[in-house]
């Protein structure tokens, strides 16, 4: 049985049943024409999302995407460091001094999952900053995602790849120059190492990597230039925080900043995420409300599933994919 028959054949109702509504309207968005934009919050890139990601990216079925600088930099991560991670299934019990122990190894914990420091973040801090000193020399200045393009691109990594490279996302990314959004860039470990090395003047021009405001006016010029009312931009939420809440602002900016009433809404909604809808949280807000801050119409198709998204992504991908 394909998964996704065994998915529609089981999952009627609760939030198993916004799963299937959810992926049958993303399909049925993409057949009208429509682009879909994902955005991922957390540690899906550690979570190893990029298995079935990437697939979607091959497949043409998502044309954007938006992203924390930690999942931006951790999916590589695991691309040229996975067999030095380590799983612990009982993290919940660690005592202080077993976490002291892993930080003495340079062993950094995401929940279950410990990343290796210099396996994996002094790895790509050593092939990255030739890229930075390069663009500050010539008095360049590029995106972050531009920047791991380049370095994706080059081969300088191939020699340390440890999962089979059809299993990261950034790199089919790379190979297709999807535009990819990253708000906060500097709140990651890159974003940390490249403070440092301007601090300690390797890098001499903080402008040299981009920040979220050319971000923002990139998106405006990207969602000005590809939505019509015959193809709207769809918006898949993975999460919240900054990875959802700033570029689905960029509507009501072209609306109401730049009086632009030319500009669809977004044509269509879904968010995967256990927050909940109190202390004026965004993350668990309905869509509903976002209609009030001109993101969403009336009539647009909007779903919400109420889970973990590490379960449920790779499920709706299945659907859209067709598996």
């Amino acid at each position: 049985m394909k998964i996704t028959e065994f998915l529609k054949h089981n999952y009627r109702h609760f939030n198993a049943a916004s799963l299937i509504d959810a992926a049958e309207g993303y399909k049925s968005h993409l057949d009208n024409g429509g682009k879909m934009m994902i955005t991922l919050a957390g540690a899906m890139s550690t979570a190893e999302l990029g298995i079935s990601l990437a697939e979607m990216i091959r497949q043409d079925k998502v044309q954007i995407i938006t992203c924390t600088g930690a999942n931006l930099e951790e999916d590589v991560f695991n691309l040229v460091a996975h067999d030095y991670y380590e799983r612990i299934p009982n993290y919940r019990e660690l005592t202080p001094a077993q976490e002291q122990d892993l930080v003495e190894r340079h062993m950094n914990r995401v929940t279950d999952t410990c990343i290796p420091e210099m396996e994996a973040m002094r790895r790509i801090e050593n092939v990255i900053l030739e890229e930075w000193v390069k663009a500050d020399q010539a008095g360049e200045s590029y995106f972050p995602h531009e920047f791991f393009y380049k370095i994706l691109l080059s081969g300088k990594l191939e020699q340390y790849y440890q999962i089979d490279p059809k299993d990261s996302w950034l790199l089919e990314a790379a190979k297709k120059n999807l535009p990819i959004i990253v708000p906060g860039w500097e709140d990651s470990t890159l974003g940390n190492m490249f403070a440092g090395h301007v601090i300690s003047g390797d890098v001499k021009n903080v402008h040299t990597v981009k920040t979220g405001i050319q971000y923002m006016i990139f998106l405006a010029d990207w969602y000005t230039n590809t939505a019509t009312d015959e193809s709207t931009i769809g918006f898949f939420q993975i999460g919240g925080g900054i990875a959802g809440d700033f570029p689905i602002c960029v509507v009501p900016m072209l609306h109401q900043d730049l009086q632009r009433d030319n500009v669809p809404l977004w044509g269509y909604f879904c968010q995967i995420s256990d927050s909940t809808t109190s202390y004026g949280s965004y993350s668990g807000a309905v869509p509903n409300e976002k209609i009030t801050w001109g993101k969403l119409g009336i009539d647009t198709p909007k779903y919400i599933i109420e889970s973990d998204a590490t379960i449920v992504a790779p499920l709706v991908f299945a659907i859209v994919l067709g598996q």
